[in-house]
């Protein structure tokens, strides 16, 4: 999975977990895009405090997936759903026909609360 998108996901499942101050720096870094000056300046902390918060931030959010597993669960019902889809779709294009507008807007919903 690419570096950001891992970060992301890790974040959105497991960020409520970390302090307002770990949030607030780690958000500035890694989402708005900030260099470690531009938070530190920002914070009132030095460079590498900011470098070693984030890096701390990575460590616990790794962690808690090692232990909750909730980002690779999440990405498997994904992987299964759209495979239940595909392979209903597959079924009816065998048949010449397509799948009914209700199961695309069920797969679609679905998808969207996933």
């Amino acid at each position: 999975m690419d570096k950001i998108v891992e970060r992301t996901m890790l974040y959105d499942f497991y960020g409520d977990l970390l302090t307002e101050h770990q949030r607030n720096v780690y958000e500035c870094l890694v989402f708005q895009d900030l260099s470690l000056s531009e938070v530190a300046d920002l914070w009132g902390i030095s460079r590498q405090g900011v470098h070693d918060l984030v890096r701390r931030c990575d460590r616990l959010l790794d962690g808690y997936e090692q232990k909750l597993h909730l980002v690779s669960r999440f990405m498997q019902l994904k992987a299964s759903v759209t495979e239940m889809h595909d392979q209903m779709a597959s079924y009816a294009a065998s048949r010449g026909d397509r799948l009914p507008k209700e199961l695309e807007e069920s797969y679609h919903r679905i998808l969207e609360e996933l």
